[in-house]
């Protein structure tokens, strides 16, 4: 079955007909709203309080009725028009945006409290247009983010990376606009019920949150940028094919024009006289 992110852009895939599900089909209902719930026990919000809270990809305002129901106001921004005309139709009480996460978020410094965001993040992943750069626009959001969460705030992001590599873009980008954090991953040995959720954090390196069904297995993968270095010494030197091989990887996958490897890729060239 193909991934959503790879049939059509957001704001074309969440097109009237799909947007109905997330009011009509209650199985879509009830995941929106476990995920919701875990997102904000992940924020660690001050007990007793209500707080103000970014829902970035808020869709039809599933997310932000939990927001409501644990007390605290949300602002809600997406891509999709016929979503947040859902969002409008259950009158949810936060305020809307339309608007691209991979363009940033258009608030000013330290308005909030703490973001979710359920089911986006991995879109940014996608070049949807020809002048799209994932890693630029990656890096353009979280940046923004950053900038308009308040010091000590927190992050939590549910996402489906599709492997590896896009999970360490994802968290790479994350450091580099200045959280700290790391994935949590759920229940990591069921296939179904396995959620990743990125947390981040604007206050400095704490531990991470424990992982719900992860006894016996890792409950959480760390993406500080002194681990990564650490991680790397003592490991042997990549050949130049290998290294070539991996640059070109990563640039299709930033959405760049790159050549096809051929028999001489990588190949030593000997000079002629």
């Amino acid at each position: 079955m193909s991934r959503p992110e790879h049939l059509a852009p957001p704001e074309i895939f969440y097109n009237e007909d799909e947007a109905k599900k997330y009011t009509q089909n209650s199985r879509i209902m009830e995941i929106q709203e476990q995920m919701s719930e875990r997102a904000i026990e992940l924020l660690v919000l001050p007990e007793d309080s209500s707080c103000f809270i970014l829902d970035i990809g808020c869709g039809s305002g599933l997310s932000g009725s939990v927001l409501e129901a644990n007390g605290h106001f949300w602002v809600g921004m997406d891509i999709s028009t016929a979503m947040l005309d859902v969002a409008v139709e259950r009158e949810v009480e936060g305020d809307l945006i339309l608007t691209d996460m991979g363009q940033g978020c258009p608030f000013k410094a330290g308005a909030f409290d703490g973001a979710i965001s359920i089911s986006a993040l991995q879109w940014l992943c996608n070049a949807d247009k020809s002048h799209h750069r994932p890693v630029q626009r990656l890096y353009k959001f979280f940046s923004s983010l950053y900038a308009c969460l308040s010091r000590s705030a927190r992050a939590v992001l549910q996402f489906y990376p599709e492997n590896g590599d896009q999970m360490e873009l994802v968290t790479t980008q994350a450091m580099k606009a200045g959280f700290y954090g790391g994935v949590v991953v759920d229940y990591p040995n069921s296939t179904k019920a396995k959620k990743y959720f990125l947390v981040l954090m604007t206050g400095g390196s704490v531990p991470l949150p424990a992982a719900l069904g992860a006894e016996g297995a890792t409950e959480a993968v760390n993406y500080t940028k002194r681990d990564r270095v650490k991680n790397q010494r003592g490991k042997p030197l990549k050949s130049v094919k290998s290294w070539i091989k991996e640059k070109k990887e990563r640039r299709r996958r930033q959405g760049r024009d790159v050549r096809e490897d051929s028999k001489y890729t990588g190949r030593k060239r000997s000079g002629r006289f």
